[in-house]
């Protein structure tokens, strides 16, 4: 289910002090019902599996089709990404102890870590179109147990980046981000509440 913008903004994360030059793209509650201390679990139900293989159809063409255009256009181009182009977030970390370096998922591609905590999660990708941050989090559920929510922040690569994102807003809030929230929550459900907790 989508959530209203407070929903990530009103918690004290840390994604807030790195990223204030992002805008929040999304929120999303995540159908993932546990205990406290599930966040290792997020990840992997998020970055274990092989979206979008088991997804409908009209996704999966879309997922092909958007990265042979980026092939064909050059928008994933190394050039185009870390260090030539932007910043990784996480080299404005510094030496923030709190800030884990590893993650308890090894491949995280095509994201690279920013940092993982008990409760929080970040990743990012930067290409010829987007410099863009999902956020995890594991957050109370306002009946005693904890759920996952995760925000989409992004940097858009000027007017091209621009109308990219306007381009694919609605295929992804429509198409995308449901069928991976319905893999996530088979995921988590096959792997048994509390199981980590």
């Amino acid at each position: 289910m989508r959530l209203p913008s407070t929903a990530h903004t009103s918690r004290p994360w840390r994604i807030h002090e790195l990223a204030p030059d992002f805008t929040l793209e999304d929120v999303w509650a995540l159908p993932t019902p546990g205990d406290q201390g599930e966040l290792p679990r997020l990840i992997e139900a998020i970055f274990g599996g092989d979206f979008p293989k088991g997804a409908p159809l009209v996704v999966r063409l879309l997922w092909d089709a958007r990265w042979k255009l980026g092939a064909l256009f050059g928008w994933d181009d190394e050039k185009d990404g870390f260090g030539a182009r932007v910043s990784p977030l996480r080299e404005r970390l510094g030496s923030a102890p709190q800030a884990k370096q590893s993650c308890t998922v090894t491949d995280l591609a095509p994201f690279s870590l920013v940092y993982q905590l008990d409760d929080e999660f970040a990743a990012e990708m930067a290409n010829r179109t987007v410099h863009t941050v999902m956020h995890l989090g594991w957050v109370p559920d306002g009946s005693g147990g904890y759920r996952g929510q995760m925000a989409v922040l992004v940097k858009p690569n000027g007017r091209f980046g621009s109308l990219y994102l306007a381009g694919i807003a609605p295929f992804r809030r429509l198409l995308v981000y449901p069928a991976l929230l319905h893999r996530i929550q088979r995921q988590w459900d096959a792997a048994g509440v509390g199981a980590t907790g």
